[in-house]
């Protein structure tokens, strides 16, 4: 797969991180203070590096069902930064394994396909917590939930077949010709999410997140009008359910 699209955002963020590990690391009496609309101070940061997994869902031209589903890994890493007690910003790296077969059984498609998506992302949190704050006046919240969203691009390498199994090294699959000839194809893809952030320690915490990516393709599937596949001219999308550790070296 070709990875190139994705690199110039992770080179910003690697930037960034190391410039914010400077700062951090000055110690606070040199911290720049903010404020906000309370004029309450605060500083930014720090910066926090993630990783996690889950599994992937697909929605598109064969099935929205859940009992329809390949269910496939997903993996994710990335890195976010807090510019206010409200509000981050970041970026992250997906794989996501989709696949799914028809709802209709006298059509009898299938697919199978591998995913790596390349994000920015805002998130917000609409709880107040005192720990985000220079004169914190109570403990840090333990439990933060937020909302989240984004945009980038999706990399998608799908496989159509016929048949209702997953494919397996066990039995021959009856695979289509593609549709395209330029996968894996790129896509833009807007994802929206919620979730929340259990604090472990002062510098990890796990999150629990469920998104879902709205893309511009109805191709990630490889089943479309295309090739006459299917009726609908409706673009594809994917969701995430993920288990992720937050960390934070240089937090305080």
């Amino acid at each position: 797969m070709n990875f190139r699209p994705l690199l110039p955002a992770f080179l910003l963020l690697s930037v960034a991180a190391a410039h914010s590990a400077q700062a951090q690391d000055a110690g606070p009496e040199r911290r720049r203070r903010h404020y906000d609309g309370q004029a309450r101070a605060f500083y930014r940061g720090p910066v926090r590096f993630t990783v996690g997994g889950g599994v992937g869902y697909y929605n598109g031209d064969l099935t929205s069902s859940l009992g329809d589903q390949f269910i496939g890994p997903s993996f994710t890493g990335g890195i976010q930064y807090q510019t206010h007690p409200h509000w981050q910003v970041g970026g992250e790296v997906s794989y996501i394994r989709l696949g799914a077969k028809d709802y209709l059984l006298d059509r009898g498609l299938a697919f199978q396909g591998h995913n790596v998506a390349g994000i920015a992302f805002v998130r917000w949190e609409p709880l107040h917590d005192e720990g985000a704050y220079a004169a914190p006046r109570k403990p840090a919240s333990i439990i933060k939930p937020y909302l989240k969203a984004g945009g980038g691009l999706v990399l998608y390498s799908p496989k159509a077949f016929r048949g209702t199994e997953r494919p397996n090294g066990n039995a021959s699959t009856n695979y289509l010709s593609a549709e395209r000839n330029d996968y894996p194809a790129l896509a833009l893809t807007l994802p929206v999410g919620v979730g929340f952030t259990v604090r472990l320690t002062p510098k990890l915490g796990a999150s629990l997140e469920g998104t879902y990516s709205f893309t511009t393709t109805d191709q990630l599937d490889d089943i479309s009008t295309v090739s006459g596949r299917s009726a609908s001219s409706l673009n594809d999308g994917f969701g995430q359910l993920e288990l992720k550790l937050e960390y934070a070296p240089w937090g305080r």
